[in-house]
């Protein structure tokens, strides 16, 4: 292997592994078939896939005030591990996450059951000493994620992960449906009512169609319609993303990659020929994963992101999917529908001084919101779920 710049080495572990610490775009481009392998022989989730990776690497805006760190493991020729990493800047801290952090819903590595735990532990040496970061912090973590064995076989060494405070949510819906409308009748009297009301509101202002859009037709008109839509609800929330801006490449980029892996699937639902909402999706584990969401809300009284879940949920049981996964967040509109949840977990780990006194800041912070929240009465909330 070249190194591609001063940080970058290949490092001999035994006489089959060695790790690699890549950090050019050129290496990255230059490792994509083993890495297009790997990801292929372990059925990876599309976050940890080369596609949607150089996918954000070259479209992300702010990539001078970032680096990539992703750790490869070699047995031969052939890479049996991968963990996609990146620095970025932060409130003044410098990071280590994983590549594509703010896109990715599951964080993990690739690792091959012919990886050895040595050259993990190896690896992880080599990645902390390459620099460039005050505090590591990998979140988004599945129970089942092979993270976790890296996590195990540092414990209890100066390298070692931390189990962090910080949960995310995942909800799902699951059981043993077996058509779309079976599953829609065992929904409250409620929730078939506004369904049944939302539509009847539509179809006054035209015909109203719900469809997947076959793999061969142009997205540029829907991903431009997602990206309006989406900037209109963050400027109302006062939220910003670099995601929907109106250059529209790395939204593009990552529905490249998406579709490059032949896994999307983008739902509409058009009235009067106008999308009022969009639900771009894709399949992996025989389970249907939404990505992102969006609606008109000019034609919010008629909850249209709600109709639109409804149709692609069934539609994924009448297609005998056996989950349908919100992904990461907990937003009221996912708990509509979901019976199922899934906690995602943090690890952390200081690197510097500063990483240290960040997380003594963290700790303290999170010992006195503890505190206060016990001290609370619990009061019943009257609260409304949201529309999407």
């Amino acid at each position: 292997m070249n190194a591609h710049s001063p940080i970058a080495t290949t490092t001999a572990i035994a006489a089959a592994e060695r790790v690699e610490i890549v950090t050019s775009a050129a290496r990255l481009a230059e490792i994509e078939p083993q890495w297009v392998a790997l990801w292929q022989q372990l059925d990876g989730l599309v976050f940890q896939s080369h596609a949607w990776i150089e996918a954000w690497w070259s479209t992300v805006p702010d990539r001078g005030s970032r680096a990539l760190r992703i750790g490869l493991v070699w047995r031969g020729d052939r890479l049996v591990a991968v963990a996609p990493l990146a620095t970025a800047r932060r409130r003044g801290l410098r990071l280590l996450e994983w590549t594509a952090a703010g896109y990715t819903d599951y964080g993990d590595i690739l690792r091959s059951p012919e990886c050895s735990t040595s050259a993990l532990r190896e690896l992880w040496r080599n990645i902390r000493r390459s620099g460039g970061f005050d505090l590591i912090m990998l979140n988004r973590l599945l129970p089942g994620a092979d993270v976790h064995v890296l996590t195990r076989v540092l414990e209890k060494s100066p390298l070692a992960l931390h189990h962090h405070h910080r949960q995310e949510a995942s909800f799902r819906v699951a059981g043993p449906f077996t058509t779309g409308t079976g599953w829609l009748e065992s929904q409250s009297k409620k929730t078939r009512q506004n369904y049944r009301r939302g539509r009847k509101e539509l179809e006054t202002a035209g015909p109203l169609h719900f469809r997947l859009l076959p793999s061969d037709e142009d997205l540029g008109p829907v991903l431009a319609r997602v990206a309006e839509l989406k900037r209109r609800w963050l400027q109302k929330q006062a939220r910003q993303s670099d995601l929907f801006a109106e250059s529209g490449t790395t939204l593009a980029a990552l529905i490249a990659a998406l579709h490059k892996s032949r896994i999307l699937r983008v739902f509409v639902l058009e009235c009067a020929g106008v999308v009022v909402a969009v639900s771009i999706n894709f399949v992996q584990h025989n389970t249907m994963m939404a990505f992102i969401t969006t609606y008109d809300p000019q034609f919010e009284r008629a909850s249209p992101g709600m109709l639109l879940m409804v149709d692609y949920i069934a539609w994924s049981i009448d297609s005998g999917l056996k989950l349908v996964d919100f992904l990461c967040g907990a937003e009221p509109f996912k708990l509509r529908f979901a019976n199922q949840s899934v906690v995602l977990s943090t690890v952390v780990a200081a690197r510097t001084p500063l990483g240290h006194a960040a997380l003594a800041v963290d700790r303290l912070r999170e010992t006195y919101r503890r505190s206060r929240d016990k001290a609370k009465p619990v009061k019943a909330s009257a609260e409304q779920p949201a529309e999407d």
